[in-house]
């Protein structure tokens, strides 16, 4: 370890990097690709739906499947598969094969941050847990500062397929990291057994934190999957515009994230998620009004980012302390699941909002998102309510017992 950050901490947020601009940048590229393979907005959004399922599935069955292989090992393996998952959509020449390269791309990306959690967590001292996981997860977001919206450029510019050359690029020099900065006598934990596996699905409370989690991005997803044709068709903003409004989002979600896992630290999951989840609601449900005037719109979806993802390490390391109680052996598993439920969350979301924009209107999809987020925050306040009834102190407890 340096003084500072450990080089193996800054490999995962190198690859975090690469796997969150193909994530993401799919959301500005919707008009474009649904223009360019002539489908729908609802049909260009399933394409967010299904590489959304494909890290539902990765994280957690991938993540069992793959128990005992080196992490170094593995996380070389992923960012290969990653690589080609992208030059496949790069080649695709049509809308089938652009679905079957996204849902590859998926897989690499569950088991990715699933065991990318467990190893942030691991290389820095036990009260610096969430943080670690906070700063993993800055390689997303400043996959939305940087990543995102050059993406969206080079896609209006050149056409969407050399935004996914240009993502491959991204997953070679990540691939290289995790080859160069990721230590091979990584802590691993003994494998999981599938009885123990199937356990985790057994435990009311884990459940209880899969569902916040689901709830909290399928509320987002539902609203920010469309959020690139809001700007455009109801907002009136050009296609260039778009890329500088979601630079002005992406650098919004880098300050939040940070802001999340420290307020995570301070106070314990549970009270920084209940914060963080009731202004991600009232954003949402603000945007269904600001969405007609530029400059207001613009401090929307400012603070949009400044929420959208500041619950993310605070949801790891909640999950990760409920699995220590519950579920002692299959944490790594549980991570995992953790992983899926965020992605099924986005899948629901964005399948949801693209029924909504088909039937009832772009602009009814920010305020059903907020309701979707408010589930998020009432399961919340009710995990803290049982916690607090078991005799745990979330404050006292803090985040050292995440540290695995």
């Amino acid at each position: 370890m340096t003084r500072g950050i450990p080089l193996a901490l800054l490999a995962l947020t190198l690859g975090a990097f690469a796997i969150g601009t193909t994530e993401f940048v799919i959301v500005g590229l919707l008009p474009t690709i649904a223009a360019d393979l002539q489908v729908s907005l609802p049909s260009a959004g399933l394409l967010v739906s299904l590489y959304a399922l494909g890290v539902a599935v990765g994280a957690p069955v991938l993540t069992a499947l793959t128990g005992r292989v080196p992490r170094k090992t593995l996380l070389v393996a992923l960012m290969l598969v990653f690589t080609i998952g992208n030059l496949v959509a790069f080649l695709a020449p049509g809308y089938n094969a652009l679905i079957v390269a996204r849902i590859l791309t998926g897989l690499a990306h569950g088991v990715f941050f699933s065991i990318g959690s467990i190893i942030a967590t691991s290389v820095v001292p036990k009260e610096k847990a969430a943080s670690a996981i906070a700063i993993m997860f800055t390689g997303l977001t400043v996959a939305l500062v940087t990543g995102v919206p050059l993406g969206t450029f080079i896609g209006q510019h050149l056409g969407w397929r050399a935004t996914f050359l240009a993502v491959s690029g991204l997953g070679v020099v990540a691939l290289l990291g995790s080859l160069a900065f990721v230590p091979r006598n990584l802590a691993q934990s003994a494998p999981a057994t599938f009885r123990q596996q199937l356990g985790v699905l057994a435990q009311p409370r884990l459940l209880m934190v899969y569902a916040m989690t689901a709830l909290g991005y399928g509320g987002t997803f539902l609203s920010f999957t469309y959020l690139a044709p809001i700007l455009q068709e109801v907002t009136g903003l050009s296609a260039n515009a778009v890329s500088g409004v979601l630079l002005v989002y992406g650098i919004s979600v880098a300050f939040g994230n940070v802001w999340g896992g420290r307020l995570a630290d301070r106070l314990g999951p549970i009270p920084a998620l209940k914060r963080i989840f009731a202004l991600l609601a009232l954003v949402l449900l603000v945007l269904t009004f600001t969405a007609y005037n530029t400059w207001l719109v613009l401090l929307t979806v400012l603070a949009l980012g400044a929420v959208a993802f500041g619950n993310v390490p605070g949801l790891q390391v909640y999950v990760v302390k409920q699995a220590q109680r519950h579920a002692p052996q299959a944490t790594d598993v549980a991570s995992g699941l953790n992983i899926a439920a965020f992605n099924i969350g986005i899948a629901l979301g964005a399948s949801l909002g693209g029924l909504v924009v088909e039937h009832i209107g772009l602009m009814h999809t920010p305020w059903l998102g907020a309701l979707v987020v408010v589930g998020a925050f009432a399961l919340t306040a009710l995990s803290g309510r049982l916690d607090r009834r078991d005799g745990i102190d979330d404050r006292a407890e803090g985040i050292s017992v995440a540290a695995h």
